[in-house]
């Protein structure tokens, strides 16, 4: 895994700490987005779906720390938009850092380089620097030419100057599992920590939706790109556990915990989490976490939800599993995900007759096409 040593002391010290207390739902990553302005328009993404007042508005060091405070998670993801395009990003670096949180400032690079004098090496500070694939692939991802050899070449500066990085990569629709596997291959030779790679989710504000996964689709994607590693002899690394990796590969069926990833922006807490963005807002953390009616969502139970195999739901879910099964996750940390035989069965379809009926044909629809696809 690709996780440093100080990092999986600290949060695994939170983690039993919170089970010996005996807390049912704790944050694991707060994700606290700044802004919603972005320098790109990405096909997948819908975080620009705001008017500009919206898009001008920004959370100050004071909102963006007190959120930290007020959440206690052990790590701190800042997405966005572009962080870098916060005047008073590196205010709002430093100050987590202070607290000894462990902070993942994920960026498209564009302003990496020009802003980089702005940080300093920290084993609490990662660049998280988005990867969707090989250039081609990428700079169709995120719909601009060019933007993955300015992020390699920041990736590598960032390297070189002591920097912890790693690669966030999404994976959409049409992906070539050999493609993906050199791009894995090529991203450990840049020097970086870690991949963090996921299905990319339907987000319902992206401009285009012709772009994402079903949930068989990402399974068998997902074995076909292990697969591919396995035989090549890759030797990746990925910033996550290895149980979320299992999950992937389609041998777990794991429910959504929301609220270990729990989502704080400029219109305040976001229910019930980073993705979905039409649910409310609580006015603080407290608030989420009692108001929320976290039963409603999730795999089977919300069909928003039904596609998602994201890490910010399932990452926690993961990481729970790993602490009740050692063993299992260091088994498959050591021998790597199943990729023969049957998928976990689905969970239960839990909401109503008409939309179940709705989901399972598109499901089935989903599986005749990924049979077909593979006879070919």
């Amino acid at each position: 895994m690709g996780i440093p040593l100080i990092q999986t002391y600290r949060v695994g010290r939170y983690l039993f700490s919170q089970k010996l207390r005996g807390v049912k739902r704790y944050p694991l990553v707060l994700m606290l987005e700044p802004l919603f302005q972005c320098n790109l328009a990405c096909a997948g993404c819908g975080k620009i779906d705001y008017p500009d007042d919206i898009l001008r508005r920004r959370l100050s060091v004071e909102e963006a720390l007190a959120a930290v405070d007020e959440c206690g998670a052990p790590v701190v993801s800042i997405p966005g938009g572009e962080p870098l395009i916060h005047a008073e990003m590196p205010q709002i670096v430093k100050g987590i850092i202070a607290r000894r949180k462990f902070v993942y400032l994920c960026t498209n690079a564009l302003l990496m380089l020009r802003k980089m004098d702005d940080y300093e090496p920290s084993p609490y500070f990662t660049w998280s620097v988005h990867l969707d694939g090989n250039r081609e692939q990428h700079d169709r991802s995120v719909c601009r030419e060019g933007v993955f050899d300015k992020a390699t070449e920041a990736i590598r500066v960032a390297v070189d100057r002591g920097f912890r990085v790693t690669a966030n990569c999404t994976l959409f629709n049409g992906e070539d599992p050999a493609e993906v596997s050199d791009f894995f291959d090529y991203a450990m030779s840049l020097g970086i920590e870690g991949i963090t790679v996921s299905p990319g989710y339907s987000y319902q504000h992206a401009p285009r939706q012709d772009v994402f996964l079903g949930r068989r689709e990402s399974r068998h994607l997902f074995r076909a790109i292990f697969r591919a590693g396995r035989k090549r002899g890759s030797k990746w690394r990925f910033n996550q556990s290895s149980l979320f990796l299992d999950f992937l590969a389609g041998n777990r069926s794991y429910q959504c915990t929301p609220w270990s990833n729990p989502t704080y922006n400029i219109f305040g807490w976001q229910k019930p989490c980073y993705l979905l963005v039409d649910e409310g807002y609580a006015k603080s953390f407290a608030e989420l976490m009692e108001t929320t009616d976290w039963d409603a969502y999730g795999t089977g139970r919300n069909p928003k939800c039904d596609n998602c195999m994201a890490h910010c739901g399932y990452e926690g879910t993961a990481v729970q599993d790993t602490v009740r099964n050692p063993l299992r996750a260091l088994g498959v940390a050591f021998f790597g995900p199943r990729l023969e035989g049957e998928f976990a069965p689905d969970l239960p379809v839990l909401y109503g007759a008409g939309t179940r009926s709705a989901v399972t044909a598109t499901v089935a629809v989903e599986d005749i096409g990924s049979r077909l696809r593979r006879r070919t």
